[in-house]
């Protein structure tokens, strides 16, 4: 071509820029389709139809359910809901109604929450929630982790602590009128399924009686189901005597930070509380077992009574189960860490639903500073003195019962106690 002739310049431009066209056309063609290796399709959800509609559906002035459907569907009362809502707005940034570049109304903070509880309250996969809420499954993923770690910071020291003296009183005043003079809680294992667990660490984590990965919480729980300690993130292979030599539900009785306690049984003065647990903790002195193959009567009617009340923990992993369908099924993330904060913001999600509907359980214990003023003789002083340091509470072999003098031949009528605070809960 002579580098002085235009016209020939000018076809050969016009064919370049053709060929450029076609080339970003055919590009963006398979873009949309999706056939593109490195690509994903685009889809066009209307957010701000889908937020109106939320709102119209349940946090209208009018709304199409009422109260009661929603209680069943979010697991808590609106106002609980609501509540959490305008603390993670006002404390991240992610939970705000934002625009991005083009200036389209982006997915609001009702949305992004209730994303999480559906995920958490029907363990349904994250791109489940796209066709009522129009949020895609790794957004749904995103906020379900930044919703559960805003839970966690927020309420954490709240719901997930050790008892103050006014709630060591209200439990030890309930479990006196149990029967039960100086218990706690009681304090018991449950697994949760891991289906994706990596191959490497299968044989950790699946033991014969499971015959499945699971990932091991243990917790303490007081009569109206309130979940005081946990701890999570053992393998499945371990028993309750494995978990508890890692727990630190001992922690600080080991250093000497338990204020006293003061009880009679049998008249005899005892000054450590305990817990309520199965036959395979071990004999120490601040787990009450039941008694196997009881024969006399008072042995048949103590055993009766401590199964019975044991049961605590068990309903506890059961509402909290039946609560969050996320922890009863078995669940598809990957890391461990995301199982964590999942297991911590649930429980703490459970107790914030027990503080606010405790006064319409079924059965309802006589309140503590209602007893007191109602002519009760019974002081309930407070103690400052600690119990010494218990580091060899491990070598201990003494069975509490045996210490006690036949502690069935009390019965489940209350013995007159005098009982200030102990605190053997930690949290996570």
């Amino acid at each position: 071509m002579d580098p002085f002739d235009l016209e020939a310049y000018f076809q050969k431009r016009d064919a370049e820029d053709t060929y450029m066209v076609n080339r970003f056309i055919q590009r963006r063609k398979q873009i949309e389709e999706g056939s593109g290796s490195r690509s994903r399709k685009y889809l066009k959800r209307d957010h701000a139809g889908a937020n109106q509609r939320l709102i119209d559906d349940y946090f209208a002035n009018e709304p199409t359910y009422d109260d009661a459907m929603f209680r069943r569907r979010y697991r808590m009362q609106k106002h609980v809901f609501l509540r959490i809502v305008g603390d993670l707005s006002s404390s991240d940034n992610y939970f705000t109604q934002r625009v991005d570049a083009a200036n389209k109304e982006g997915i609001s903070p009702l949305a992004k929450c209730t994303t999480a509880m559906q995920m958490l309250a029907y363990g349904v996969a994250a791109d489940a929630v796209d066709e009522y809420i129009k949020i895609g499954g790794t957004t749904a993923l995103e906020c379900l982790r930044r919703f559960c770690k805003g839970i966690i910071r927020l309420y954490e020291q709240v719901y997930l602590r050790a008892p103050t003296q006014d709630d060591l009183q209200r439990i030890l005043h309930v479990s006196e009128m149990r029967g039960f003079p100086g218990m706690i809680g009681s304090i018991d294992c449950m697994h949760w399924e891991w289906k994706n667990c990596p191959k490497a660490w299968e044989g950790q984590f699946t033991r014969g009686d499971k015959g499945t990965t699971t990932v091991i919480l243990e917790a303490v729980a007081s009569h109206d189901l309130w979940i005081w300690h946990a701890f999570f993130g053992c393998p499945g292979t371990l028993n309750d005597i494995n978990v508890l030599d890692r727990s630190p539900v001992f922690d600080d009785v080991e250093q000497g930070k338990t204020p006293r306690v003061n009880y009679f049984v049998n008249q005899r003065p005892y000054n450590m509380t305990y817990y309520l647990a199965d036959g395979i903790y071990p004999s120490y002195p601040t787990f009450v077992k039941s008694i196997r193959l009881p024969q006399s009567e008072p042995d048949k009617l103590f055993a009766k009574h401590q199964e019975s009340c044991r049961k605590d923990i068990e309903r506890a992993f059961g509402v909290l189960q039946a609560r969050f369908k996320i922890i009863r099924e078995p669940t598809r993330l990957w890391d461990i860490a995301d199982l964590g904060i999942i297991m911590r913001s649930c429980i703490i999600l459970h107790n914030m639903i027990v503080e606010d509907e405790r006064d319409t359980y079924a059965q309802r214990w006589t309140d503590f500073e209602q007893s007191e003023g109602s002519g009760s003789s019974t002081q309930q002083p407070y103690s400052t003195e600690v119990l010494p340091t218990f580091a060899n509470h491990a070598h201990v072999e003494l069975f509490f019962g045996q210490e006690l003098g036949n502690i069935s031949s009390y019965a489940p009528s209350g013995v007159p106690t005098e009982h200030t605070t102990s605190s053997l809960f930690v949290k996570a």
